[in-house]
């Protein structure tokens, strides 16, 4: 948000001095859980607050005693990895009754907690409303038996409360998604791509089972992740003979209609177990911290909030507006209202369920219409996660929309050599789980074989270009848009779908295989701060991919609990180095004896790795000792993420029916010319929306010789990774609750008291 348009609260002023914050995790287990507990506790801390654990949710909250202890910093080390709640979660019987209730008051007054941070799903936050409401009563109620004295009312008049929706169904209305959702999606997928090896050794049928209760989400969006041939789910049940379409979409499912081996997997708790990804580890964080915030903030006369996430925004949302609306869903459910609970279920799942049937539901090609355009495919720059469901995506969209479909291998290399083949329906088959770029990536730019390429284009007759790529592609573009004076064959509709795992593109907050590439990062950070546990006083220097962008090590640096992270984004001197080095002395005095910093490999280049590695080693000897560890692509390996693939898949969709539309507007008397600015753009996510725009006009916004956008959302994520870490920072609080980084102008000759 503008700093001009929204009034500025400096954070300083929201004190937590005198107020006690409790934690508790309700209702079923959810990956990430434990991250938004860590943060609870360390923001609390932060600002002055006291906070409590409750353990074993609203049972422990009714029994008391050792149920609801004190947290330090130190309570909270080693959570961020582990899976499930490490503070445990129970069904709970008693609160639902007032004598429960009254018990569970007289245990958080008699600690003065009145401040109450709920994780869970909407039963366990629609309880702490209720118990919200009736506090006053209870209180009142509790001077009567003598339990409490008449002080207590005057002092604790008021309970606050502020939700988390931590649920793998991501049933939740009023959030883009739930915590733990995008791990459960990692346990399908992995359970997925190992089914699909055996399903293709013995040419076998699979029927999965998952989670999700009332909610298709996991089973929808694992669908669009894995291709799958079929899907069932509450808000799309069968039709009357959809048996029979399924045997002809499969030509192979049921024994008895087809005779071929079919077999069933019920995943089941699987699905909640495991660590959780990266997605996980930043929402859980970036809720606990604006839960803190949000109850810093709350009075007697605001609702109770409930932390959500839009777009890539931290939000508060009224939270018994969000309940009403997630059992309006319900209620559309129950009456069969199936159209009405997907647009309940909002934007996001209509979207995943409009693609899904795009790609999924082949129709014959008799029924196909006929558009006689060429569209081709490249891919373009370093490969990333996801290319290949992007690619796959757009050639059956492609192919719907009556196109031909042809495929460029080795990027604008192999298309002024002639790499170009048609693609069809049926090649792309099983490309979603696959990594790298199956068509092959070049970084070569195509300014200068412009005239063989506008050959190749006349040769192939080819209509319109879809490029999917980092930085190289949106170069390429540029150049190609500027060609137009000269060739005539490059007025066409051009299209590009950002994918790099750098996530330096002007015009998208995210770029396809930034998140695999995260996830790689994190689980190797994993392995290393378990090694440094192991041998405690041990501080690991890794260095990141990125480019001069920041992304991969800040992000990651906040998924992985790092002490550290240096980016070129954020200029830093000896001085802050040095402040680190005392930072983690200060560190390995406690029982957190060990540390973790990241650096990206272009953050500045005269202090290398090597040269912070050695610092570190020097300054820090008889304290701790250093290792260091160069990621390199390992990075960029792997099999794509789920979020990867279904963004890859949803964005390609788009780009193609936005390319069916420019190949009509632009076709006049025979042929397609296009040279219009909006002829030529770029499909970027810009905080909930995903938005075309002309590359012409995304120039402005770019550092061409750093290759990086000039200004970046995730720069704003920086404090939380600090705060959480223990550093002293300063950051606003805008209206909306989102946090923005302050940047201060230090005196050359002042202390370095603030690391970076």
């Amino acid at each position: 948000m503008a700093q001009s348009d929204t009034k500025k609260i400096f954070f300083e002023n929201l004190s937590g001095a005198g107020k006690a914050i409790a934690v508790l995790t309700s209702g079923g287990d959810a990956q990430g859980m434990n991250a938004a507990v860590r943060a609870v506790v360390r923001m609390g801390l932060y600002v002055g607050a006291k906070v409590y654990f409750i353990r074993e949710g609203y049972q422990g909250m009714v029994d008391g005693g050792e149920n609801i202890t004190e947290a330090t910093w130190e309570s909270v080390s080693s959570m961020l990895q582990v899976g499930g709640t490490v503070i445990g979660s129970a069904r709970c019987k008693d609160f639902r009754t007032h004598e429960g209730r009254l018990k569970a008051a007289l245990n958080l007054v008699t600690l003065g907690i009145t401040n109450l941070c709920v994780i869970g799903g909407d039963g366990s936050l629609t309880g702490a409303n209720l118990f919200r409401a009736e506090w006053s009563g209870l209180l009142a109620e509790l001077v009567e038996q003598g339990s409490i004295e008449a002080q207590s009312v005057q002092n604790y008049t008021a309970l606050h409360i502020v939700g988390m929706v931590g649920s793998i169904d991501n049933d939740f209305c009023g959030t883009d998604m739930t915590i733990g959702t995008d791990s459960a999606l990692h346990r399908i997928i992995e359970v997925v791509d190992a089914i699909m090896t055996t399903a293709q050794s013995h040419q076998r049928t699979f029927v999965l089972e998952v989670m999700g209760r009332h909610c298709g989400y996991l089973a929808l969006v694992s669908a669009l992740a894995c291709g799958a041939d079929w899907v069932l789910i509450p808000e799309m049940p069968p039709e009357d003979g959809w048996e029979e379409k399924m045997c002809q979409k499969l030509s192979a499912l049921v024994v008895k209609c087809l005779g071929f081996d079919t077999r069933v997997t019920i995943l089941g708790h699987v699905q909640r177990g495991g660590t959780p990804s990266a997605f996980d580890r930043i929402l859980a964080s970036r809720m606990g911290v604006e839960a803190v915030l949000a109850l810093l903030e709350t009075t007697a006369n605001t609702p109770a909030w409930v932390v959500s996430l839009s777009g890539n925004q931290s939000v508060r949302l009224p939270l018994m507006e969000c309940v009403e609306m997630t059992q309006k869903v319900q209620k559309a459910m129950d009456e069969k209202k199936f159209e009405e609970a997907v647009k309940l279920r909002g934007r996001s799942f209509e979207n995943n369920l409009r693609t899904y049937k795009l790609l999924a539901h082949r129709k014959p090609e008799s029924e196909l219409p006929t558009s006689n355009f060429n569209v081709a495919v490249l891919n373009v720059g370093a490969p990333a996660a996801g290319m290949n469901a992007a690619v796959r995506s757009a050639v059956r969209v492609g192919i719907s929309e009556g196109h031909r479909m042809f495929a460029v291998n080795d990027g604008f290399e192999g298309f002024y050599k002639g790499q170009i083949k048609e693609i069809k329906w049926s090649d792309v088959g099983g490309w979603t789980g696959q990594g790298g770029s199956l068509l092959g990536t070049k970084r070569t730019l195509p300014a200068k074989h412009v005239g063989k390429i506008a050959e190749q284009m006349r040769t192939h007759n080819i209509n319109a270009l879809l490029v999917i790529g980092g930085f190289e592609a949106l170069e390429s573009l540029l150049q190609l848009y500027e060609a137009r004076a000269a060739y005539e064959e490059f007025c066409i509709p051009m299209c590009m779908l950002p994918a790099t795992i750098s996530n330096n593109v002007p015009g998208t907050d995210l770029s396809i295989g930034a998140d695999t590439a995260l996830n790689a990062i994190v689980e190797t950070c994993d392995r290393i701060k378990q090694s440094a546990s192991g041998t405690k006083r041990r501080v690991f220097i890794i260095e990141t991919m990125g480019g001069y962008c920041g992304y991969l090590a800040t992000v990651a640096g906040l998924a992985a609990g790092a002490d550290a992270a240096y980016i070129y984004e954020e200029p830093f001197d000896i001085r802050d180095l040095q402040a680190n080095v005392e930072h983690l002395t200060e560190k390995m005095k406690t029982s957190i004896q060990r540390g973790l910093v990241l650096r990206n490999e272009n953050s500045n280049e005269n202090y290398t790795t090597d040269f912070i590695y050695q610092l570190y080693t020097e300054e820090g000897k008889g304290v701790f000792d250093c290792r260091k560890n160069v990621l390199g692509h390992m990075q960029q390996g792997g099999a794509p993420s789920p979020f990867d693939r279904n963004f890859g898949t949803k964005i390609s969709a788009k780009a193609m029916q936005w390319v069916t539309k420019k190949l009509v507007e632009t076709f006049r008397q025979g042929r397609v010319f296009a040279n219009t600015e909006d002829s030529c753009c770029l499909l970027g996510m810009r905080r909930r929306a995903l938005i075309f725009q002309p590359v012409v006009q995304l120039k402005g916004e770019t550092d061409f010789v750093h290759r990086i956008p000039k200004e970046q959302w995730w720069l704003k994520l920086r404090p939380l990774m600090k705060i959480l870490a223990k550093y002293k920072t300063s950051y606003d609080v805008s209206d909306s609750g989102q946090l923005e980084h302050v940047v201060h102008n230090r005196p050359k000759d002042s202390d370095a008291s603030v690391a970076m």
